[in-house]
């Protein structure tokens, strides 16, 4: 879906060329005059517009009563107040109504698609996409496992005997380079540890624990058949 853009600004030249310079980057682009046609605008697709560019400075109704307005129906959409004048207590003013950022004019087009892009990332993070091995899904981040959508339980070894298994797929792991992984040298007694722990993971995976597979006189490996 493309990303809509809002422009606000009673001056046509500079219309133009914020949006020639966003569209080169595929958003899709509404403009509008003044400040009613903005309202307009906004009512009309307050549910596609990502961001609006509004322009302080405007006739029938200027920027701050536009963002007054619009932020009495929308709280979070961002916007970037474009202003030919930087005085602090302006800017101060903007934040307290809810403004995301501030560009002064003159200002080099290529920085305003710069600064549209990092909050647009900001407001829309993207989601790490969590490999599923078979509705097995280990999400680092938040350390957790998940089979079939239901978290799992498991120690900090277990968890990370489970992580390493699954990071080397296919590959049978002797109980050594488990133990000299996974441990990491800090365990003294003898590789039997192991073999508990991946009793206790198998239980845990339910009918997902045969994924784990002993390698006779070897160790372990995880592979799905």
């Amino acid at each position: 879906m493309d990303t809509t853009i809002l422009v606000v600004d009673d001056e046509q030249r500079m219309r133009k060329l914020v949006k020639d310079f966003l569209k080169q980057k595929n958003y899709h682009i509404i403009e509008a005059e003044d400040g009613e046609k903005a309202l307009h605008l906004f009512q009309e697709n307050k549910n596609r517009i990502s961001l609006i560019l509004l322009d302080v400075m405007m006739p029938k109704l200027d920027g701050w009563s536009v963002l007054r307005q619009i932020r009495q129906i929308n709280k979070t959409v961002p916007i970037i107040m474009l202003t030919a004048r930087a005085e602090e207590q302006d800017e101060l003013f903007g934040f307290e109504l809810g403004v995301d950022e501030y560009i002064t004019k003159p200002f080099s087009p290529k920085i305003l698609v710069a600064r549209v892009e990092v909050i647009l990332k900001r407001a829309n993070p993207t989601k790490k996409e969590l490999k599923s091995h078979d509705g097995i899904v280990i999400d680092d981040d938040a350390r957790t496992v998940t089979v079939d959508g239901k978290n799992v339980e498991l120690s900090f070894r277990e968890y990370e005997l489970l992580k390493y298994l699954i990071e080397n797929e296919n590959i049978a792991l002797s109980r050594d380079k488990i133990l000299n992984t996974v441990w990491n040298y800090d365990y003294y007694g003898d590789s039997r540890t192991i073999d508990s722990h991946i009793k206790k993971i198998r239980h845990k995976l339910g009918k997902k624990g045969k994924y784990i597979q002993t390698i006779r006189g070897i160790g372990y490996k995880f592979e799905i058949k």
